[in-house]
Formats: structure tokens, sequence, C-alpha cells
């Protein structure tokens, strides 16, 4: 596992406050490889001592409330994806759901853990996570909310939900659950390998604010590594930045709510979406000016959707979800 797997961090994101918001992937992935550095340190040292190894030893079936989120859902999510099932005791289709989720959990061995939120009794939780209905299923990957699906569902779709989780969460946080596996041992496996030089200048550059450097940087990555996914999204995050400096986000919404039809402006007030974490809001206002626009606006507003899926990455299911809105809106 590559030691940067996620996209770059910058500071010049500012303003992003949800979960899902652009500049935390970065924080939140260097803080999974710290902790998963001090597991395989423990684990080492303990085993060099002779003692039972330290593993992820948690249980891979929680139940949550308020007092006890930020430590057994946003602090375990920098060492494994925690997938939060939202549900009551009054809930028909809950109960069909639940067991599901619970059986997959234990059979995943580790790769998950499963955190139940009884909305009745945390319903401060429920608020915050924009619960509109239940059953409802979310995760939580190194600190981001990834939504992932409401109502029942049956296992072969939820398998194949999990699926696609875990591979987010391999591939662009470069997180391995280790819970349920003697010692931790697949977190401690393979150490990463050194960081490519000019791939980390861009990325200096990027976390300066130097956002033209940043870019011919990642274009010069680019240049002799086509195929570098890292090097794309960092260039995709760049362009983002370097288009939004100097916008006025109030009268750019007022303007993309007087004008819907102004694709210049749309396209401002995606970025300035996409760049306060509004993911969703940015996807949606881009599929919709596609669906109003012809010729040669409606190829630039579809580059553009295209471009801010590299910001997000292609395998977030949001991604997914925009690519089917917008394969309906154009066929």
């Amino acid at each position: 596992m590559q030691p940067r797997n996620s996209r770059p961090n910058s500071s010049a994101l500012r303003g992003a406050v949800d979960l899902a918001a652009v500049k935390a992937a970065g924080e939140a992935a260097q803080k999974a490889e710290q902790a998963r550095a001090e597991r395989a340190r423990q684990a080492a040292a303990a085993e060099e001592d002779g003692v039972a190894p330290v593993g992820a030893d948690y249980p891979l079936v929680i139940d949550v409330t308020e007092d006890t989120f930020e430590t057994e859902v946003v602090q375990r999510s920098t060492e494994v994806p925690v997938v939060i099932d939202f549900w009551a005791e009054w809930c028909g289709p809950c109960k069909q759901l639940s067991p599901i989720l619970e059986r997959l959990a234990e059979e995943y061995a580790g790769r998950i853990v499963l955190a139940k939120i009884d909305v009745d009794s945390n319903q401060l939780i429920a608020q915050q996570f924009g619960i509109q209905g239940i059953p409802a299923v979310m995760a939580v990957v190194a600190g981001q909310l990834v939504p992932l699906f409401q109502g029942a569902e049956n296992e072969a779709n939820v398998r194949k939900v999990l699926d696609q989780l875990i591979l987010v969460a391999e591939q662009r946080f470069g997180i391995v659950g280790g819970a349920g596996l003697p010692g931790g041992a697949e977190s401690a496996e393979a150490p990463g390998r050194p960081e490519d030089p000019a791939l980390a200048a861009a990325h200096d550059a990027l976390d300066r604010g130097d956002l033209g450097g940043a870019v011919q940087a990642y274009e010069n990555v680019l240049a002799e590594q086509p195929g570098n996914t890292e090097a794309k999204l960092g260039l995709a995050q760049a362009e983002l930045l370097r288009r939004v400096e100097g916008l006025d986000l109030q009268a750019v919404r007022a303007a993309a709510a007087a004008d819907p039809k102004n694709v210049e402006v749309q396209l401002q007030a995606a970025d300035l979406d996409l760049v306060g974490g509004h993911v969703e809001d940015a996807f949606g206002r881009l599929v919709n000016t596609v669906g109003r626009t012809f010729g040669e606006e409606r190829n630039a507003v579809r580059v553009r959707l295209l471009e801010l899926f590299e910001v997000i990455g292609t395998e977030d299911p949001r991604v997914t979800a925009a690519r089917q809105a917008l394969a309906r809106v154009l066929f």
C-alpha cells in the first residue's frame, strides 16, 4: 500500500465544514496512516516481548450512543471502515436489514465494523446526519462521511455496497481493517514504498497554496506517468482551487439562482459548492445544467462534471450516482 493513497491535503481549502468536504481527505488519511503505524509498532514490540500481540481486538458489532460516537465511530474509522446502521425498535424494515448487516460484519472478519445507532435514543446524532427515514445506512472512513443507502436491501445488494466501501477505504485512504485478525497482522503488512519526488513536490506546492506551481508539477508527473491516479486527483484539485480564487460565494450563488441558463455562473457555483463540501449539490447543479443546454455549452458542463468526479474520486458512491443521473440526462 502506498503511503499516500488519497488526494493530497491543501491548506487553501477554506470553509469546508462537511464531513465529506474535500479538505478532510488528506488530513484524515494521514491520521489513518499514523494510527496504522502505531498499531504495527505495538504489535512488533509485543512480539519481541513474547506477549500476546496488540491487535485490533474490538468487537465487530457495537451499540453506539451520543457519548461514545466520537471514540467508537470517528476515531475507530482511522483504522477500519465503520458502517452505521440507523434503526429503531418500532421499525419493521430495520428488523429485516439489521440481521443482514450484523451477519456480514462477522463474515467480513474485521474489514468493517458495524455501529448500531437507535435513533429514538440518539436523536441528536440522527439530526446531525440528516436522517429522514429508517433504516438508513452510512459509513465513516478516516473521519469522512460516506452515504450508502436508505431502506431495506437484500443481502446481495448490501454485500455489493460493502465491497465497494472496502475498496474505497483501501484505495483512497489506505485503510485496511484488522479487527478479528490475529495480532492485526493485515494492517502490519508490507511497508509503503518511497514517494515519487516529483509527486511530493506537486503535493508540497498544493499545500503551500502555490496553485499554478502545483498544476504545472502535476502535469509534469502525468507527462511521464499518464496513468498516475494520484497525480490526476491532485491536478483536478489544484485546478478547482485555482478556479475559485477570488470568487464571492454569496454573489455567485445569487447570480446562479437568478439565471439558471447562465452556464458560466452555474460552473462557478458548482465549484464553490464542491469546495464547501456540498458534493451532491455541485453534482446535481451540473447534471441539471447539462439537461438545459445543447452543443458546446452542454459539452463544457459535462467535461467540468467529469473533472469534479476526479476531485472526489471515481469510486465514491456519490460519483456513481451522479454518473447514472448524467447518463439519464444525456441519453
